[in-house]
């Protein structure tokens, strides 16, 4: 396997030069490593003096790692709709973070109890679905919340859901991260 601190390095370039190609017309379609050529599903964040400006990604592996990073990281400055798009001005300060995800597994759940209890906290990335509903948090996002109550409880907000709702027919599924700053 490639270095992990060239492998980082090679990774931060590709979303800096998404970010830096606003009208998505530069990029080439191969990548110079085959490594990069490697299907994998990624999420770029981005934060502005520590505070987040954007975060866009893929759970899926569908696309070359290279790729996928280059695209979530142009979609991440450009089209998140929480936040306007990046600016000239606020590129050169963006802090950058990839998150490569591992294939996600489901988690046996019958209730919220058996939930709770099968979470990782720092550990776990999380998708919950409902239905229609989706939504995920990164390990990351562990940092902020006090618990895993909060944390699942979070989520299903984040997926338009009452924060204490449960159903059979929920499902979680849990990934980890390989992450790159």
């Amino acid at each position: 396997m490639i270095e992990r601190e060239r492998r980082g390095k090679v990774l931060l370039s590709i979303a800096r030069d998404g970010i830096a190609d606003r009208l998505g017309t530069a990029r080439c379609g191969r990548w110079p490593e085959p490594w990069l050529e490697e299907r994998a599903a990624t999420f770029v964040t981005l934060r502005l003096a520590g505070d987040l400006r954007g975060c866009i990604g893929s759970l899926e592996a569908v696309r070359a790692l290279g790729e996928d990073v280059y695209d979530n990281a142009r979609a991440a400055a450009y089209r998140d709709p929480r936040f306007p798009p990046v600016g000239d001005r606020e590129r050169d300060g963006l802090e950058v973070e990839i998150s490569i995800l591992s294939q996600a597994e489901p988690i046996a759940a019958a209730t919220e109890s058996d939930a709770l209890a099968a979470l990782r906290p720092g550990l776990d990335g999380v998708v919950l679905q409902f239905r229609e509903r989706r939504a995920t948090f990164l390990p990351q996002v562990w940092e902020m919340m006090p618990d895993a109550l909060t944390f699942l409880s979070e989520l299903r907000v984040k997926a338009h859901l009452p924060a204490r709702f449960w159903d059979p027919g929920l499902r979680l599924a849990r990934y980890t991260v390989e992450k790159y700053r």
